[in-house]
């Protein structure tokens, strides 16, 4: 599982980049200061917890437990919540559709999801001792 989360996170990672580019060139032309920053937000999250889930997928060659996986997993759709939610509101606010814009209530299950990851990467190494 270790190395699905890795290559989970490198093809992410890519992701993170490229979208990271779009925002700051192509994205700048056509959208509000309020969208990008959005937008951007999302890019930001994304990177970060690309290394989260890199990170789970180095601990769990020696921390294998569940509560690892739980955190892998949760980095995963953390990522797709939270960032998802916020490059559909981007996009929602590029073409004006602001009968959409409820996509943002989506935002804080993400954030949740990238807290308990976090909280199962502790406990994951808490309750798991290499010998």
């Amino acid at each position: 599982m270790h190395k699905l989360f890795l290559q989970i996170a490198a093809m992410l990672g890519a992701v993170s980049v490229a979208f990271g580019a779009f925002g700051a060139h192509a994205l700048k032309r056509m959208a509000s200061d309020a969208a990008v920053n959005i937008f951007e937000t999302g890019v930001r999250y994304q990177f970060y917890h690309v290394f989260a889930l890199a990170m789970v997928g180095i601990l769990y060659r020696d921390f294998t437990n569940k509560w690892m996986l739980w955190a892998g997993n949760l980095f995963i759709v953390g990522m797709l919540l939270f960032c998802g939610s916020l490059y559909l509101l981007t996009y929602f606010k590029v073409t004006d559709r602001v009968n959409l814009n409820w996509v943002g209530a989506i935002t804080p299950l993400g954030g949740l999801a990238f807290i308990a990851g976090w909280v199962c990467i502790f406990i994951g190494l808490y309750k798991t001792t290499l010998v």
